[in-house]
């Protein structure tokens, strides 16, 4: 779908009826399929087949992520246990063995492309022809995933402009339209690179945070629960049955930590939601900073969370949960990045 749909499909969506509240939207990533010499970015054919039939007898709903995000825009209502698929870089595992499962189960997805790697077409790397072929089955949209795969947080803004115009030109003359879905490379962004994206017109921008999409979500830093090897079923099916752990006025507003601001003083406000999880219950609630528990503190509906050391270079997660209603738990995820 590229951008001019957008408005179409949202005014589409508005007519469905007014906004209400829901169980929010859950997002799952993929890499790899089969190649099990990657554990982190790959997930194995039985663990997949496996993940792929509890979607289908789960109740679940799997819906375009461009009807998701058209649905989110415009306030337009969703069924409950929507559940979204993506697929970043293109590798040809998903061409050989992630295309013909999901297509079999008759359940779409949205496949993120470098066009760098695409014009390699080299190695375990997607060709453009092989990414046409995809891309002509109904079920597939094809998002942008940024022409170098780069670091992109690391680049002043000229050089990301310069980059993403470079795959605007590669996904026009090979596809005959820009994607209007922007997945960031390894999920990393700060507030500049954040703004530039949205500043183009793309109608979502994905991270590589876990959590669950809700109406209060930043639309150009939506969650994305990552799928690999080292996933266990059992933390799937939580992750697949999660539901929102509503936050606002998010501090701090930039997710690109430098020397001054190390470590970040974390802070958010809790919304209540009117779903099926029942009102939170923020004295069961949970923090883990990099896998190790946090401690936090409260103010009314305000959470402050003191990290315990400086962030290393790279990538640092945080993640809250607390339990729902039926067995489900409640889910909210930042990513930092310290270039």
């Amino acid at each position: 779908m590229n951008r001019l749909c957008w408005l179409a499909v949202a005014m589409v969506l508005a007519l469905a009826g007014p906004a209400r509240a829901d169980d929010g939207w859950v997002i799952l990533t993929y890499h790899r399929f089969g190649q099990d010499q990657y554990p982190t970015t790959s997930v194995r054919l039985d663990q997949f087949d496996r993940q792929l039939a509890a979607i289908r007898d789960g109740g679940y709903t799997v819906l375009p992520l461009p009807e998701l995000v058209a649905a989110l825009n415009a306030g337009a209502p969703l069924p409950p246990r929507a559940v979204a698929i993506t697929v970043d870089d293109a590798y040809t595992s998903l061409y050989r063995e992630g295309w013909p499962r999901l297509r079999a189960h008759g359940f779409p997805f949205t496949l993120f492309v470098s066009t760098d790697a695409a014009d390699d077409g080299a190695g375990d790397l997607m060709s453009w022809d092989q990414i046409r072929e995809v891309a002509a089955d109904p079920l597939v949209t094809i998002g942008h995933h940024a022409a170098a795969h780069a670091h992109m947080a690391d680049l002043d803004l000229a050089a990301a402009a310069a980059d993403l115009d470079r795959a605007d030109a590669r996904f026009a003359a090979e596809l005959g339209h820009v994607p209007a879905l922007f997945a960031y490379p390894y999920g990393e962004y700060g507030a500049a690179l954040r703004d530039l994206v949205a500043g183009r017109g793309f109608a979502a921008a994905f991270g590589q945070q876990s959590g669950v999409v809700d109406r209060w979500a930043d639309r150009y830093g939506l969650p994305r629960f990552p799928i690999n090897a080292n996933t266990a079923f059992d933390a799937f099916r939580l992750r697949l049955g999660a539901m929102p752990l509503p936050a606002t006025e998010s501090e701090p507003a930039d997710l690109l930590v430098g020397d001054g601001n190390n470590p970040p003083a974390v802070s958010f406000r809790l919304v209540q939601p009117d779903d099926a999880g029942g009102p939170l219950r923020i004295d069961a609630m949970t923090c883990y900073f990099d896998g190790s528990p946090v401690a936090f503190s409260r103010d009314g509906d305000r959470i402050a969370i003191g990290l315990p050391r400086a962030l290393g270079q790279g990538r640092s997660r945080l993640n809250c949960t607390m339990p729902a209603a039926d067995g489900r738990w409640r889910w909210h995820g930042i990513q930092f990045y310290r270039p």
